[in-house]
């Protein structure tokens, strides 16, 4: 049998890969719940899948369910690759973040605020720029007035 191979029933943790596909602040653990739903032919699966693949914020989880999709035999496009700000403002919203630390602070400082405040951002734009999102993060940063 193969891997997608009719699997008509819901998996017994549907609930909480529904839950997991959700987390706007994991986008590992949405990437997660994409692999594992995509082994189920059903239609509240699809529907989750086709939603993640249309709007997910992190475009390495889009691709994931749309490779789902279709190997559930399902007629998707992928959507296309956003470019510049994945979240409005991005730049303001990071400023303020700089601005609410001490004069002086280190990047780490900044980094670990982002991510205490603003997960959501952190995660988004670390999902997209992968292994660049240090180099990124930093040269905003530095980029910004000390106060």
């Amino acid at each position: 049998m193969k891997k997608t191979e009719e699997k008509s029933t819901l998996p017994e943790n549907y609930e909480e890969l529904k839950k997991q596909a959700s987390r706007t602040s994991n986008w590992r653990e949405r990437l997660d719940a994409v692999e594992e739903l995509g082994n189920w032919k059903n239609k509240h699966v699809i529907d989750i899948l086709i939603r993640i693949m249309n709007n997910d914020t992190v475009f390495k989880v889009q691709d994931a369910a749309f490779r789902k999709l279709k190997n559930l035999g399902e007629d998707v496009q992928l959507p296309q690759k956003k470019k510049g700000e994945f979240i409005k403002d991005i730049n303001k919203i990071l400023l303020r973040i700089k601005k609410s630390l001490p004069e002086g602070h280190s990047f780490e400082e900044f980094k670990e605020k982002v991510k205490k405040m603003r997960l959501d951002v952190y995660d988004t734009y670390e999902g997209n720029k992968g292994s660049d999102f240090d180099h990124w993060l930093e040269n905003i940063w530095v980029s910004f007035p000390n106060k």
